[in-house]
């Protein structure tokens, strides 16, 4: 078979690139470096944590949050428990969806048997 029996319809460059130019795409058999769960984990806590900060800075007006009689303060003038306040409000947020998806999964299962 001569090059010219080769001649795909549907190529642009009419067969002008060399066996080599046409492999440089080819996988090379690097592996792509992938993270753990437990990357994934932290970076995700960390982006929540980040998130949680830059919302401390949204708020326009003072909050005093209480979580017992005795422990107050004040959004403006403690803004790193402030902080600490939202990122937990959000964790709590998010593990009762989770939740809620897991447990509404099994009920679909049992449901759906």
């Amino acid at each position: 078979m001569s090059s010219e029996d080769k001649k795909v319809v549907w190529s642009l460059q009419n067969n002008k690139r060399t066996e080599a130019e046409r492999n440089v795409f080819k996988p090379t058999g690097i592996k792509k470096k992938q993270l753990s769960g437990k990357q994934y984990l932290v970076i995700s806590v960390f982006v929540i944590l980040i998130s949680s900060f830059s919302l401390t800075f949204m708020v326009e007006e003072s909050s005093e949050v209480c979580f017992i009689s005795s422990f107050c303060f004040q959004s403006k003038e403690n803004i790193f428990l402030y902080t600490l306040y939202i990122f937990f409000n959000i964790i709590i947020v998010l593990l009762t969806i989770i939740v809620a998806y897991i447990i509404g999964k099994k009920i679909g299962n049992k449901i759906k048997v």
